[in-house]
């Protein structure tokens, strides 16, 4: 795609997603330089990487300057260099939604040359087109897709993202994926299926997310099929998953226990420690399995806080349509 260009950065230093989720091996950032007649950006980045960011914007324009920026998703990794960009380069408009707009301001952007857009609204840049697709709660209010039917490619915003910095050969991008989507978007699952609709009729050669790889042949399939699955909050493997908060390690024994039990008897099991293992990553395996057994003690005449945690995020996440065991003390 000689017209698409990528211009995402790698923030390796990262440890923390959204100031809660581990980062093993940081996160990436995308961004999209779409040339034809006209010149559009896909999206800044967030501003750890701003400098980095505009270095690898000019090298690639070529002595072209942007007529466009547009803007699917105003979360600070993806805006947080709005004001920067419009400063080196004040006569690009934004394109954005209604509420976008309003937020530009929230985010301290001012900026005159501004570009409204919604539904089936189309940028034709002369020689290719970008398509807008509402995406409302995928998962902020203002969040836009888009689509480029010339060279059949979908920027799908926070949609089809994964933790970790950018890597087009990855095997595992399911992995992080999964943890990434049912911690993020996970909540808005009707909302990711009313999306899903809408992309069902396009040609789609390629998935352009503003986190993670774009995804292409098999890897696009694939990613269509688990979202489809993930956003019906339907079971993706089947097997038990069991969960375990223990103060002095009794309760830890019992649910090892059950879950030497149950793989004795040819049952895939998913297992954590919710007092020492990633709490992200227990809620991914309980949206992953069909069944959970939770296995907690009681803590200043309440649950085990570990336990209450993951509950309270469970519920959050809208967690539904699973089977569940709770295993407590007898009297």
């Amino acid at each position: 795609m000689k017209s698409i260009s990528y211009i995402g950065c790698d923030d390796q230093t990262l440890d923390l997603f959204e100031g809660q989720y581990v980062l093993p091996d940081g996160m990436c950032y995308n961004s999209y330089l779409l040339s034809a007649d006209k010149v559009a950006v896909l999206d800044t980045i967030d501003p750890r990487c701003t400098d980095e960011w505009l270095n690898k914007l000019e090298k690639s324009l070529m002595g072209r300057t942007p007529d466009y920026l547009v803007v699917h998703h105003m979360e600070p990794d993806h805006s947080g260099s709005i004001a920067r960009f419009v400063t080196v380069y004040p006569n690009a408009q934004i394109v954005c939604s209604k509420i976008a707009e309003n937020m530009l301001r929230q985010f301290g952007v001012e900026h005159g040359n501004i570009q409204i857009v919604k539904e089936g609204d189309i940028l034709d840049l002369g020689g290719l087109t970008l398509r807008f697709i509402a995406a409302p709660m995928i998962h902020w209010p203002e969040v836009l897709m888009s689509y480029c039917a010339e060279e059949r490619v979908l920027f799908s915003a926070d949609a089809f993202g994964k933790f970790g910095v950018y890597d087009a050969d990855a095997d595992d991008w399911a992995c992080e994926a999964r943890r990434y989507y049912f911690n993020i978007v996970g909540k808005y699952g009707v909302q990711v299926q009313t999306v899903l609709k809408k992309l069902a009729p396009l040609a789609i050669d390629s998935i352009a997310p503003l986190h993670g790889p774009v995804l292409e042949g098999e890897k696009k399939d694939e990613a269509l099929r688990l979202y489809t699955i993930w956003s019906a909050y339907g079971v993706e493997t089947e097997g038990v998953f069991v969960v375990s908060a223990s103060i002095h390690g009794n309760t830890l024994h019992a649910a090892e226990y059950i879950a030497d039990e149950l793989r004795g008897k040819g049952i895939k099991v998913a297992f954590t420690d919710l007092t020492r293992d990633d709490m992200a990553e227990a809620v991914e395996d309980a949206f992953r399995y069909g069944k959970m057994i939770l296995c907690a003690c009681t803590y200043d005449a309440d649950l085990f806080p570990p336990m209450h945690t993951f509950l309270h995020k469970l519920q959050l996440k809208g967690y539904k349509n699973r089977r569940i065991a709770l295993v407590r003390q007898p009297k």
